[in-house]
């Protein structure tokens, strides 16, 4: 079975290998001082080695192949970043390679110095068919262990997200607040209405709502106009009104309506329609508009999602999903999950996001703060890893489950990350 080279990146990493009379192929004493540093961009594998060869004491990189021909194979012959390499290490050595000023590059072959107990844990962490590579072996590490990588990979996580947040403040010409907006409007979709929360939030700026902010009608106008739920005729008087007062304003900002058909309502249940979604998040701007400026100010979890809670939902939804369908008993606030998932997805996201765009670690840890003060997310991925013994308490560490899975695991890059490393190590 082949080996592959990140393979052989870990073992030299982590001197994973017989390290006893190294020798170079010239014959050479050889010995490892430091194995430099792991470059994951262009160039040679590895930076700043240390590296005794006979009576020398060099250092510069090394690089790392199956085969010393296959340097050929890669052309570094002609990349001059390769000048400085000071020693090849290889599986098999099956060709000499040459400088540009006719020097033989040193090689040291590591066949037969890896342990086959080593290569056999490897393939069986690599090639298992299970929801993650260790599933079997994780509950084997020690929690530490998993913690410190869970947290790396949260923080990592965020780093990736506020990417995005960053985007969409350019494109907003740095308005925190409307970037804040944005994505609270794309987070009330929750994934199956995302994309027409967000087509909404980008057809009505937000500064309109401040025109109507007396007027909650008019709010709710504009939102279910927008949305596309006003272009029937209608006998009950509260759509009525709002197809009245959404007639005007439509002319007034030169509004075209989305298509109604973007919206889901298949296989959902009536507490999640996204009607009642958009009546919630209506009520939500009614009561507090630029609603990240306040956010900034509340240090309190508990206050903040006061921020979600009692919101104004007109009584019609009491009763009703839909307009023009009647119900009994429906709970027109904000479940407890609702406001966790955007405190979670949002709320924290932008506290971290404004934290490192101001340099300022006070709201970076705020938004870990309030990771850990939110339950951790029930889905299939994260029992799989309660299942196999992970501890999640929090969010913060359901995160870096999600985060874990979809950036290592799924891609079977056990070799970059710190728990596989761990398991090799067992080994």
């Amino acid at each position: 079975m082949d080996i592959p080279e990140d393979f052989l990146h870990y073992v030299w990493q982590f001197r994973s290998f017989d390290n006893s009379g190294l020798a170079s192929t010239t014959g050479e004493g050889l010995k490892i001082i430091s194995t430099g540093f792991l470059n994951r961009n262009a160039g040679p594998d590895f930076s700043n080695a240390k590296i005794q060869i006979g009576e020398t004491l060099w250092v510069g990189q090394v690089e790392i192949h199956l085969k010393s021909s296959d340097w050929e194979k890669h052309n570094h012959q002609s990349d001059k970043s390769y000048d400085n390499v000071i020693l090849h290490v290889v599986l098999e050595h099956d060709a000499e390679v040459i400088r540009e000023d006719g020097s033989i590059i040193p090689v040291l072959i590591l066949k037969n110095r890896i342990a086959q107990s080593l290569i056999d844990n490897y393939y069986r962490l690599i090639l298992n068919l299970n929801d993650f590579p260790c599933k079997a072996q994780i509950k084997n590490v020690d929690t530490l262990i998993v913690d410190s990588f869970l947290s790396r990979v949260v923080i990592e996580r965020f780093e990736q997200k506020t990417i995005q947040v960053f985007e969409c403040l350019s494109q907003l010409k740095g308005n925190w607040d409307d970037a804040f907006y944005h994505f609270l409007a794309r987070n009330f979709g929750f994934k199956v209405n995302a994309l027409p929360f967000e087509l909404l939030a980008k057809s009505i700026p937000q500064h309109y709502f401040a025109k109507h902010k007396n007027n909650p009608e008019q709010i709710e106008a504009l939102i279910f106009g927008v949305a596309g739920f006003l272009n029937d005729k209608f006998q009950d008087t509260y759509p009525a009104k709002l197809k009245c007062e959404f007639d005007y304003l439509k002319k007034k900002y030169l509004i075209k309506p989305m298509e109604v058909d973007l919206w889901k309502f298949m296989r959902m249940r009536p507490q999640n329609f996204p009607t009642l979604r958009l009546a919630q998040f209506s009520a939500l701007i009614v009561q507090s508009n630029h609603l990240f400026s306040k956010i900034l100010e509340i240090k309190d979890v508990g206050e903040l999602k006061k921020l979600f809670e009692k919101l104004p939902v007109n009584e019609y939804w009491k009763h009703h999903y839909h307009f023009r369908k009647k119900a009994e008993g429906v709970k027109i606030q904000l479940g407890k999950n609702s406001i966790d998932n955007i405190l979670l997805n949002t709320v924290a996201l932008f506290l971290f996001a404004y934290g490192k765009y101001t340099s300022t670690q006070f709201y970076v840890s705020r938004a870990i703060k309030l990771l850990e003060s939110l339950p951790p997310e029930k889905n299939a991925i994260t029992e799989g890893f309660v299942t196999a013994g992970v501890r999640m308490d929090h969010a913060f560490a359901s995160q870096g489950v999600l985060q874990l899975k979809k950036q290592y695991c799924d891609d079977k890059k056990c070799l970059s990350c710190g728990i596989g490393i761990k398991i090799l190590k067992l080994a």
